[in-house]
């Protein structure tokens, strides 16, 4: 039986798509808004501009001043903040209902008219914030460029998923204050950009409160890309290590997917999470249990629009014991299960775990926001919230084990291996 959240869609005269879900069941309204920019549409030379926005976007506009969006929510009883992804950059906040228009406002103005602030002393100031979070977040993290390494192995130089969403610190110490403007101007449209108010708003309401605010935002029409040409399994395995001072090996293998939200993709998905997403998976049952030479397993799947999906295993290695045994024998569970597929009782407990994952995300206001507006901007249809789980639940066994005979070949892995320092492995 689908799911029956309200969802009511409609495109103001500038392009703007709203998204209004109704939910009284608390007095909070969340507005969430998602733009079609993430670091899969900057070019070579201007990566990390989506990234840099998304904190330009709280240092003020033409009516706001620097800090204070954050500080007139906040004594509203306001939560917010902005993420940036590969596909999306999006910028939220949940607030009592009395506080919507304020929340709407201050929104209006930043996407309308962000550019009257963001000057060289902004550009520099922000520059720096951005150096900084790389410093914690990544350059001082143990294991913390794996992932970095992980896309470029996995992506062909050039390809919109080849470089991580931070950027190169290059890049933005290279960019002008003309440059962030132009980069700006091309994407922060109305027409490239999704408004979602879900909580204790009616229908109509909500409508014309945000045509009210955004509705005079110029439309900026243009020809944006189409995803570019679709890439297939890896055609040889491909390895990268790094030794370094880390507390035990770590193994990650990482694989090409289809697209997102497509029944290829979802098959892959629950592949993924049978051989090693669940405290049941057989990677967990015969490395962590059994043979013991493995700390722990982690599988997923990152479902991407631009012409490629991503899904990765990551193991940390007993300090003891053998990594490469450790692969060898992870290869071993990826060849039988692209030739038995997954057991009744693996698919079951993939599709459980998936059912309970869907339903907990939904509950939450701010994550159903967020669903709806990711399916409205990436796949246009937000009402697909409620029919996810019906089309997970009409993947069949045979395809999923196709699936990992297609997208999870042992020939077809990338590894990245980071290896404690004074350790090296060799692996044919």
């Amino acid at each position: 039986m689908p799911l029956d959240y309200p969802v009511h869609e409609r495109t103001l005269p500038n392009g703007l798509r709203v998204v209004v879900s109704p939910d009284p069941s608390v007095p909070n309204v969340t507005l969430n808004i998602w733009v079609g920019v993430g670091s899969r549409h900057e070019t070579p030379g201007r990566t990390g501009f989506a990234h840099l926005f998304e904190h330009l976007m709280f240092q003020g506009s033409r009516s706001v001043a620097s800090g204070e969006h954050f500080e007139a929510l906040m004594a509203q009883g306001g939560r917010l903040n902005a993420t940036t992804w590969f596909d999306r950059t999006n910028y939220f906040e949940t607030v009592p209902k009395g506080a919507l228009e304020l929340a709407l406002w201050l929104e209006a103005d930043r996407h309308g008219h962000l550019l009257d602030a963001v000057n060289q002393a902004n550009l520099d100031n922000q520059r720096d914030v951005v150096k900084e979070e790389k410093r914690q977040r990544y350059d001082n993290q143990p294991y913390g460029n794996a992932l970095t390494d992980v896309y470029a192995t996995v992506f062909p130089e050039g390809h919109p998923y080849h470089h991580p969403t931070i950027g190169s610190m290059e890049d933005l110490d290279a960019a002008s204050v003309e440059d962030v403007h132009a980069f700006f101007t091309e994407h922060y449209a109305p027409d490239n950009t999704v408004v979602t108010l879900c909580g204790d708003i009616e229908v109509e309401d909500g409508f014309a409160l945000v045509e009210r605010y955004f509705g005079h935002i110029a439309a900026n029409p243009r020809d944006r890309r189409g995803p570019v040409d679709a890439l297939g399994p890896l055609a040889a395995p491909v390895r990268l290590e790094r030794t370094e001072d880390v507390p035990n090996d770590r193994l990650h293998l990482a694989f090409r997917l289809p697209v997102d939200e497509t029944p290829e993709f979802d098959a892959a998905s629950l592949a993924l999470d049978a051989l090693g997403g669940l405290a049941s998976s057989r990677l967990v049952r015969r490395l962590v249990r059994r043979e013991q030479i493995a700390l722990g397993v982690h599988a997923t799947a990152w479902g991407f629009v631009d012409g490629v999906s991503l899904g990765f295993v990551v193991l940390d290695v007993v300090p003891e014991a053998d990594t490469a045994a450790v692969e060898a024998a992870v290869l071993e569970e990826l060849e039988r299960f692209a030739v038995d597929g997954p057991t009744e009782a693996e698919l079951d407990a993939a599709l459980a775990q998936a059912e309970r994952s869907w339903l907990s995300m939904l509950a939450s206001q701010e994550e159903r926001a967020d669903a709806l507006s990711s399916y409205a901007l990436l796949h246009g249809d937000p009402g697909r919230v409620n029919t996810h789980l019906d089309r997970l639940r009409a993947v069949t066994p045979e395809q999923v084990r196709d699936a990992a005979a297609t997208w999870l070949r042992p020939d077809s892995r990338a590894v990245v291996a980071y290896l404690a320092a004074g350790e090296k492995e060799e692996v044919a």
